[in-house]
């Protein structure tokens, strides 16, 4: 049923009076338009566009994880949100494809008439890093020295005070800090999944020190590694172990929160952790995607550029490249792998706990 009381016109709603007529290339004011200049606005217009949604997105999920309490049911409007912005980076990584049917000469045309704007200029960009957890001190020694540098004063001043705001990943990190199955009272889930994860490296180390077709050399590398893993986890439940590694960089969540997260993915499949566990997939799949799009990036600028620089003075491929590797945000949730047990080797929770985690009613009489 009709609910406005003025005519709302197609173009007039989307304005596209002002979208269709922002596209001006700068090669245009020096001479003969290069052509594929247009595609290369519209093409990162287009980026910001969906920048402009994914923060939008991450807006409504931060005020829920700003507040005291997070609700159950409130979940389910949360992981269908991060489920939202996963969709439009895969989005966002396919764009480039069509920014690829551009050749290096084609891009050689306008580049230089480009200098000094870069993408690292971009503002909504850079909120999208920081809001989800990229602040300074966790950047490149590159990104460190000059993410501000190219930026005009009000734009470095927005995103300085941005970054004294909490992030999501501290936002995050916090919800799993409150979760309250980390003790039971007196049955010691963790020292029963000391023993467990104990019996599954003694299990690796037999297998490996009786395989005779390799050699001891490989033997003992294999027996190395199982060692070090060994090593990772007594640190994670010891907590002076777990500090350490932590200001190493081994580990970015708290002990409490690291904890939490690996019990999650353990039991996820009890009622009251089933959206939980998709809520910290879909932070694994967003940094994830975000990385195949630093990955893609990287590799066409390779393609445009070979090894010249950034029109933004970094670089260009080299620095790319290392962003893919370092500007990492929730590197513990694949860390986690590490540490999950095969189902067939977990403990058993007491009843009384199964039934905090499950749905159960009581009939009526």
């Amino acid at each position: 049923m009709q609910k406005n009381t003025t005519a709302c016109y197609y173009g007039d709603y989307l304005q596209l009076d002002k979208l269709l007529t922002a596209q001006a290339p700068e090669s245009k004011r020096y001479g003969a338009e290069a052509h594929d200049e247009t595609l290369f606005i519209i093409v990162h217009q287009v980026y910001e566009l969906w920048f402009k949604q994914i923060l939008h997105e991450l807006g409504a999920v931060m005020a829920v994880f700003a507040e005291a309490e997070v609700k159950d049911e409130q979940l389910t409007g949360m992981v269908h949100k991060l489920k939202r912005i996963i969709s439009i980076q895969q989005l966002l990584n396919q764009q480039i494809a069509v920014i690829e049917t551009m050749t290096p000469q084609d891009f050689m045309a306008f580049r230089d008439y480009l200098v000094p704007a870069s993408g690292f200029q971009s503002i909504q960009f850079k909120m999208l890093e920081i809001g989800l957890g990229l602040k300074s001190e966790f950047r490149i020694d590159f990104d460190k020295n000059s993410f501000y540098s190219r930026l005009n004063a009000a734009d470095r001043e927005f995103l300085q005070n941005l970054e004294q705001a909490p992030s999501l990943f501290e936002r995050i990190e916090k919800w799993l800090e409150r979760m309250p199955f980390l003790q039971f009272e007196d049955f010691s889930f963790w020292q029963m999944y000391q023993q467990a994860t104990e019996q599954m490296l003694q299990n690796d180390q037999s297998i490996v020190s009786q395989i005779e077709q390799i050699s001891n050399t490989e033997r003992d590398l294999q027996l190395q590694e199982i060692a070090r893993t060994r090593e990772k986890f007594s640190a994670l439940l010891d907590p002076d172990k777990y500090q350490q590694l932590q200001q190493q960089g081994s580990f970015r969540l708290s002990q409490k929160a690291m904890l939490s997260a690996l019990f999650i993915n353990l039991y996820q499949e009890e009622p009251l952790f089933n959206l939980p566990f998709q809520l910290l997939t879909c932070l694994t799949e967003i940094d994830e995607q975000l990385t195949i799009w630093r990955y893609k990036h990287a590799m066409m600028v390779q393609r445009m550029l070979g090894s010249k620089i950034g029109t933004g003075g970094s670089s260009g491929h080299d620095y790319l490249k290392r962003t893919t590797e370092k500007n990492r945000i929730f590197t513990d949730l694949f860390t986690m792998a590490t540490f999950l047990l095969p189902k067939s080797a977990l403990p058993a929770l007491p009843t009384a706990i199964k039934r905090q985690l499950g749905f159960y009613f009581a009939p009526q009489v």
